[in-house]
């Protein structure tokens, strides 16, 4: 057996065992004095001239109760780190909230006669004038910087803001069954812990129904997934904005393609070429980076990015850059690394292109979401049996008894964007799917021909090969507006534009890597 009786501390004390702080009165004293104030210049952010007319929608929907919607907190990476902070989608919603600024913060909206008086709970300042500046690792500014506190967040969103520590006997007031009280809502995902808090003020207030109080849960949810279905400026304009740093991101990518070729990870390179972009112009990543060479393509989610460019293959780019209000661009593009098609991959890559735009076509508004799935299927349905990959007639195919040409497209061809990269998934599916198009809505289009190595139903000249190009729509009171495709060319004439002039401005091989890198 093993002596553990050198150190009787539990494991959760033991992180500091990297460091030793001093703790003496001595030095706690000294700590708090000869500090020089720390002025913040805060102003009232854009989005608060926006998130009222927000919260006035949701606030309507649940008249009576006590909604409650946490930022979350800053999940683990390993043993005392963290990851970079992001606030939970429908908080970040309904307070204009975005980047990293308040883990464990909650909004609250308390029902009154006219509605609800939303009320913004966060942590007070711990700076020079508090024990915890220099003790909190977390909140302290010693560690972390001057941060927000509850005047500053008033400020900044326009809402009434107060010390997180009022928090639970706030949320508890007056929840009692019997008397008419308050119920409660909650966005159960965003926090775990306070969820846990919430289901005892409940339980505690009479509201024992369990699973009838996880679908009244559901249903907040749900209805914040279906109101963010339709953007208003504010939010188109943030998308354009990650949209226009998407397209910076593949010019550095272009710009590091050849310092990738033929080199051990040349997939990462350029991963790290967007990804820097990424965190200079935005908040960072949207999602993970794919960058799929040759057989990596047809991998629909390859996000290792650990294999080698080749010249003579193709490389499918999926990115996209998340505002600093947290709004994602989605953009794909397949690119040839030597800057050129071959024929056979212009064949492919023209079906796909023509493809995407009989989805777009077929938005129309009163029309149905799912009417841009039927188009694109479609037309890649008829473009593989004129090759004769697809064997059975395309009406054949295209009945819910056939389906074989999702073999060569096994995904949707479109999703929701907004806060999310795929936004709004908690809606009803006839909200989504069977939803009619509305001036509002963002979602992309993007299909895509995915013929894997091993594919012997393809001809051997098409194996390896995976297309997709990807587009961010905008529905208007006109019609459907591409947002991305007036900063992102994607006709492969122009494709090919786009590559050539990015190459005269090449970047030089900045990226040490032995010879013998290790590859999967």
């Amino acid at each position: 057996m093993a002596d553990t009786s050198q150190d009787h501390r539990p494991i959760s004390e033991r992180v500091n065992n990297r460091s030793l702080r001093p703790n003496s009165e001595t030095f706690r004293t000294f700590m708090t004095q000869g500090w020089a104030d720390e002025k913040m210049d805060i102003k009232p952010l854009e989005s608060s001239k926006y998130t009222p007319a927000r919260r006035a929608k949701l606030s309507a929907a649940f008249p009576g109760e006590r909604l409650i919607i946490p930022a979350g907190r800053a999940k683990v990476r390993n043993n005392d780190c963290d990851f970079m902070f992001r606030p939970d989608t429908t908080f970040a919603y309904y307070t204009g909230l975005g980047e990293d600024y308040e883990d464990g913060a909650v909004l609250v909206l308390d029902p009154n006669d006219s509605g609800h008086e939303a009320i913004l709970f966060v942590h007070q300042r711990y700076d020079k004038n508090t024990p915890e500046f220099f003790r909190s690792a977390h909140y302290g500014e010693y560690w972390v910087g001057a941060r927000p506190g509850v005047d500053e967040f008033a400020t900044m969103t326009g809402l009434e803001t107060r010390p997180i520590a009022e928090l639970t006997s706030f949320i508890a007031m007056n929840v009692t069954a019997e008397h008419g009280g308050t119920p409660l809502r909650i966005i159960k995902e965003a926090d775990p812990a306070l969820t846990r808090l919430v289901e005892g003020i409940r339980e505690q207030g009479g509201f024992t129904d369990l699973s009838g109080n996880i679908a009244k849960d559901d249903e907040l949810h749900q209805f914040a997934a279906e109101q963010r279905m339709f953007k208003d400026k504010l939010e188109v304009r943030e998308l354009t904005n990650a949209i226009r740093a998407t397209r910076h991101g593949f010019d550095n990518i272009l710009r590091h393609l050849d310092s990738s070729i033929d080199k051990p990870r040349g997939e990462r390179i350029l991963e790290g070429a967007f990804n820097a972009v990424a965190r200079v112009e935005g908040n960072g990543l949207g999602y993970e980076t794919i960058i799929a060479s040759g057989p990596d393509a047809p991998t629909l989610h390859w996000m290792r990015n650990t294999h080698s460019v080749h010249n003579g293959e193709l490389v499918l780019i999926d990115a996209g850059v998340e505002s600093t209000g947290l709004y994602s661009a989605d953009v794909t593009r397949t690119f040839p690394v030597n800057g050129k098609f071959s024929p056979v991959q212009l064949k492919v890559y023209n079906a796909v292109l023509k493809a995407q735009l009989a989805g777009f076509n077929a938005v129309r508004l009163g029309g149905t979401y799912s009417d841009i799935h039927h188009a694109c299927m479609r037309s890649l349905a008829e473009d593989l049996h004129e090759w004769g990959i697809l064997k059975v007639s395309v009406e054949e195919a295209l009945s819910p008894q056939g389906q074989q040409h999702r073999r060569w497209h096994a995904c949707g061809v479109a999703h929701h964007l907004g806060l999310d990269v795929h936004d709004c998934a908690e809606a009803r599916f006839d909200r989504y799917q069977g939803g009619t198009f509305k001036p509002g809505m963002v979602f992309t289009i993007e299909p895509g021909l995915y013929f894997r190595k091993n594919d012997l139903m393809v001809p051997e000249e098409m194996r390896g090969i995976g297309v997709r190009i990807e587009d961010d729509v905008l529905v208007t009171e006109d019609g459907p507006v591409w947002l991305s495709k007036p900063f992102v060319p994607s006709t492969p004439e122009d494709v090919e534009a786009w590559i050539a002039d990015q190459r005269k401005h090449s970047v030089a091989d900045t990226v040490p890597v032995a010879d013998d890198a290790a590859e999967e």
